[in-house]
């Protein structure tokens, strides 16, 4: 479907992507990985047409189309969330415009039996296929289902996209890119704004979809359910396994592996002919064994190991100093802003040493809970409690605003440093992978990962008893994240984080507070066992959906579709019998033609002329006659 041929990005002397060499089925679930800054985003910017390399090319047929989700994006103002998202049915509005010129355009032909006339009826016949593959169900439909299952609610689709965050924002466009259904569908980091609830929808519609998908995730398990093939970008070369993600992993240490030993053994082999060589090289009676063996190593096919990135991210948490064994507590709490509840009477407890996770849609509350644990917020209602000794290191979600963007990074650091570690800056920054002159960049041309990286290496500057992390992962690789989750569940002091990630999450917290419909619940135990408890929840939820106005939401669904289905076959019914008449009455011209060229003949015959084969021809065009203007009739009427 689509070749990436020889394909080089250079920026002068440093290559980002040499001479990668790939192809995309139409079957084929891709997970395009690689450290932050390898050149998975430019790929993708590449075959799209948006970005142009430096060498090479993109072979894509001009009958493929392409959806993509940058991680970045302008969104449109103006619209409600549900007429934003209708415009993906633009193109279906187009094509019904088409069919209607085509049909008019059969109308008006008289050359039947000409390959344009019947050409053009193949292609109104493909037109017309393509609408009823996107109209299996009325396209507002298709919208309100695919909104509700990226986590807006019902009453949200009638708001204004511009009174949502940017993160909501997103979600709208990737709305937009899955119902427009392109044959290969890219999606640049798609979960970076997705709750779990959301994450998990995804991935049922991405298994189910058909056509190619082209998808970057730092999301472990999102890339073993949803891909069947991985290609990883390392160094500037890539590297294609046709398995998911882990499997992926287990593949590429067996290959390095294998490499290292047939590398160690030639190696050793060659070390020892070399011996030999040296031993010998000036005894007459082994002169002919040591130029074979000279030549032997000439010709030797030499051993390479693939270039790898062994570089990682090292990180250890200061120790903990002592606390009390309630670390935060609150009863009845109400939170919010200004004319703004979020939620309310949730009742929450931190102990020393405990990881919790704070799990929800986004603007439930997570964040607003965060800010209260930090003090940068005061309650609306109940009581706060704070223990003895608490030492608190938060990450905020924004580095983007916390972090001086005038700064570089040395700087940022070591504004903040006091004491002995500041002659230790560059070694802690060497942990988080700023080496050499990316210690100098400024905070304004850093990559989102970098930046979180950076705001984890200066909250570790000082020890703390209690971390609060909101999305601390975002724009992190795979790489980076399972390190600092390796870093997190070593650290002895309490962890209060917010993450979508499940992969990251599960096995580092062993209680998660819900967040959901104005309410705080809590749940003892892992990740996995909250989302089991969940989707058992909401099976009981769905059975009991038999309350009045749930009954009525789904009869005026049921009776919105029943509605559009009749129209839709109402109008393609229509259609056959306006194109049906047309052809009757071009037939009937015809007929009408050819018996009065009959008649003529008949009238004053000559002598070569058939009389018997004239009438029965003509006998035979009267009854093709008779029959069509009895059909044209019943049409008519």
């Amino acid at each position: 479907m689509i070749s990436i041929e020889d394909l080089t990005v250079a920026y002068g002397g440093f290559v980002l992507l040499d001479s990668i060499n790939f192809h995309i089925g139409e079957k084929d679930r891709i997970g395009l990985t690689g450290k932050n800054g390898a050149g998975k985003s430019t790929l993708m910017k590449i075959i799209c047409g948006l970005q142009n390399p430096s060498s090479g090319r993109v072979e894509k047929p001009s009958s493929v189309s392409v959806g993509y989700l940058p991680q970045i994006m302008e969104h449109n103002r103006g619209r409600t969330v549900l007429e934003e998202t209708m415009e993906a049915f633009a193109e279906t509005a187009g094509l019904e415009r088409k069919i209607e010129e085509l049909t008019a355009e059969l109308s008006e032909r008289t050359d039947y039996d000409s390959p344009e006339y019947l050409e053009l009826i193949e292609r109104l016949g493909d037109l017309n296929d393509a609408l009823n593959v996107s109209h299996n169900e009325p396209p507002e439909v298709q919208a309100r289902k695919t909104l509700l299952g990226l986590g807006f609610k019902d009453e949200e689709l009638g708001r204004n996209t511009e009174t949502f965050s940017q993160g909501w924002n997103m979600r709208i466009e990737l709305a937009k890119i899955l119902l427009r259904s392109p044959d290969l569908l890219m999606l640049d980091e798609p979960t970076n704004h997705l709750d779990i609830e959301s994450i998990e929808w995804l991935e049922g519609y991405l298994k189910d979809r058909k056509g190619a998908l082209l998808l970057v995730s730092h999301d472990r398990k999102f890339l073993d359910t949803v891909t069947n093939r991985t290609v990883e970008i390392m160094l500037g070369h890539i590297h294609d396994y046709k398995v998911p993600y882990s499997k992926y992993l287990l593949l590429r240490e067996e290959r390095m592996e294998q490499q290292r030993a047939a590398y160690d053994n030639q190696q050793r082999m060659i070390e020892k002919t070399e011996e030999f060589i040296n031993a010998f090289r000036y005894k007459p009676t082994k002169s002919n064994q040591v130029q074979s063996r000279i030549k032997a190593l000439e010709k030797l096919d030499r051993v390479e190991i693939d270039p790898t990135d062994n570089i990682t991210l090292t990180v250890k948490f200061p120790p903990a100093p002592r606390s009390g064994d309630v670390i935060f507590k609150a009863e009845g709490l109400c939170a919010g802003y200004p004319g703004k509840t979020v939620f309310t009477d949730a009742n929450i407890e931190i102990r020393r040493a405990e990881k919790i996770a704070l799990v929800g849609r986004n603007g439930e509350g997570k964040t607003t809970l965060m800010r209260i644990i930090a003090g940068e917020l005061a309650p609306l209602g109940g009581e706060v409690f704070r223990g003895y000794n608490v030492d608190l290191g938060y990450f905020a979600q924004n580095q983007e605003d916390v972090l001086d963007k005038k700064e570089t990074v040395f700087s940022t650091l070591d504004r903040v440093a006091v004491g002995d570690i500041r002659s230790k800056l560059r070694d802690l920054l060497a942990q988080f992978l700023f080496r050499g002159e990316d210690i100098d960049k400024r905070v304004s041309v850093l990559s989102g990962g970098e930046r979180a990286r950076l705001g984890m290496a200066r909250l570790m500057l000082q020890s703390h008893n209690l971390l609060a992390l909101d999305e601390p992962t975002n724009h992190m690789d795979i790489k980076s994240k399972d390190v600092l989750k390796q870093a997190l569940q070593a650290y002895d002091g309490a962890l209060v984080i917010v993450s979508h990630d499940r992969d990251f999450l599960d096995g580092l917290v062993d209680k998660v507070y819900e967040f959901r419909d104005g309410r705080v619940r809590e749940h003892l135990g892992s990740v996995s066992d909250y989302l089991q408890r969940r989707k058992l929840e909401s099976l009981q939820e769905l059975e009991r959906a038999s309350a009045p106005q749930k009954v009525e939401q789904e009869q005026n669904v049921v009776r919105k579709q029943e509605s559009y289905a009749k129209s839709r076959e109402a109008q393609k019914l229509e259609r056959r019998r306006q194109n049906r008449i047309k052809w009757l009455e071009a037939e009937i011209e015809r007929l009408e033609t050819a018996m009065k060229d009959i008649e003529k003949i008949l009238q004053a015959p000559s002598p070569s002329d058939d009389i018997m084969e004239l009438t029965r021809s003509y006998l035979e065009l009267k009854r093709d006659l008779d029959a069509r203007t009895d059909e044209w009739g019943s049409l008519i009427d």
